[in-house]
This record gives structure tokens, sequence and C-alpha cells, in this order.
């Protein structure tokens, strides 16, 4: 079992996790194709008893050779950086995302299958983007911003311009990603505080602080310039010699 580090640090799950999810997308996919089976029926299908299964098989089902490639990289761009800058929270955002997503699509979708992992990207886009704008952390801020330069268009995705795409597993995964964003607060360790950047912070109280004066002169060094430039004094100590003492 991997020991997960405090912060921002490399550990083996960054690569090992992304590397399985799209091992299990690309085998599911090579299943259908090696004995000819359709794994469609297994999707999300909306207001529909039985297509409540599909909220946990749809994200690894995909109907054709490009549609599993548009959601490969991204999938393992996206889950990397969850798993390495939100290591604490990562299981339990990714699980939520492809279960509230899900919900949502099943909940507003259209009567038809709904399957891909393109819900699930849409969830750790808005996720990985909102939470890193609220963390108040440079890396994150970076993060988000980063995510919003490369995933940006994405957006266009959850208006219906394409009735062959399910623009409303996009939407809901959008709104579920930004949910968790906003939900998990304590998720990353501050960056250390100086001393002085503390509440109870008293400037009298500051060692460092203490060696200058209120003009700013550092008083250790006049104290030793004015202790150079007195003149030395010279102690004699007289001691008469002892008239029995041996010559």
């Amino acid at each position: 079992m991997d020991s997960k580090p405090s912060s921002f640090q490399f550990y083996n799950g960054v690569i090992l996790y992304p590397v399985g999810f799209v091992l299990l997308i690309w085998i599911v996919y090579w299943i259908e194709i090696r004995f000819g089976v359709n794994f469609s029926p297994y999707g999300v299908k909306p207001q529909t008893a039985l297509g409540l299964r599909g909220v946990f098989f749809s994200p690894f089902i995909h109907g054709s050779l490009s549609h599993l490639w548009h959601n490969t990289v991204p999938l393992f761009v996206l889950s990397t950086a969850l798993f390495y800058f939100y290591h604490k929270i990562a299981w339990r955002v990714f699980f939520l995302i492809i279960i509230l997503s899900g919900l949502g699509t099943w909940l507003i979708g259209r009567s038809a299958y709904h399957i891909g992992m393109s819900g699930v990207i849409y969830g750790l886009v808005s996720f990985l983007f909102f939470k890193g704008i609220r963390a108040k952390h440079y890396r994150l801020i970076a993060l988000s911003l980063l995510i919003v330069f490369l995933y940006g268009g994405l957006v266009w995705g959850t208006l219906p311009v394409d009735e062959k795409v399910s623009w409303e597993g996009h939407l809901a995964g959008f709104i579920s990603g930004t949910i968790l964003g906003f939900c998990f607060r304590e998720s990353v360790e501050k960056p250390p505080k100086y001393i002085w950047e503390a509440e109870d912070y008293n400037e009298d109280d500051d060692p460092f602080m203490r060696q200058f004066d209120k003009d700013g002169n550092f008083i250790e060094i006049t104290e030793e310039i004015e202790e150079i430039e007195e003149e030395p004094v010279i102690n004699y100590i007289y001691k008469e010699k002892d008239s029995n003492a041996e010559s």
C-alpha cells in the first residue's frame, strides 16, 4: 500500500490509479469488440428503474473507438492532477462524481442510453477549477488556470448543440464537480506561515526585532562599535614577595 505524502509530493498512486482507469475502459471496449457484445444497455436510461444501474456502469462503456480515445487523454490528465494535488480526498471525489453525474443524467436526460466517461471528465474539470480558486494556494490557483487553458472549451459541451452527444451527462458532471468543489473545504494543507503572519504576533516579543531601536538602527552593532572605541583598561595586581621562600 502506498504511503501518501503530507502535501504536494509524488507517490505511486498518482500514476498507477489513472493508468488503471484508462486500462479499465479500454479493456471493456476490447471485450465488446472481441466477443461481439454490446454493453450500451448497461448505460444510464433516464427515468427508468433498470436505467439506474448505468450510474455505476456507464462511465466505463463507450460506443466507438473515437469516443473512447477522446475520453482517454482527459481522464488520465485530470485524474493524475486529482490524485497529486488532492490525494486526501481523491477517491471520495472520484466516486462521488461518478454517482452524482450518473444520477443527474438519470434525472434530466433524454430517453436513450447515456454512456461514456465524459460526465466524469466534466466533473473533474469543474472540481479542479473551483476547488483550486477557493483553496487560495498559489499552486492550486495555477492548476485552475491551467485547467481553463486546456479544457475551458468543454463548457460548450454542456449545451444541446449536438443531438448525438449526451449534453445532459456533461451538464450533470459539471454541476456535480462544482458542488464538490465547494463542499470539500479542509483537503489541502495550508502553506507554513512565518512568525510575523500569526494573529497573536507581538513585535516586542520577537528576538529579531528587539535588535533594532525605534529608528530602525541595529542596536547590537552600535554597542559593539562603542565598546571598540573605548580605550582599554589595564589592571595591575601587586603581590609582596614571601621572605621565607627559598631562593
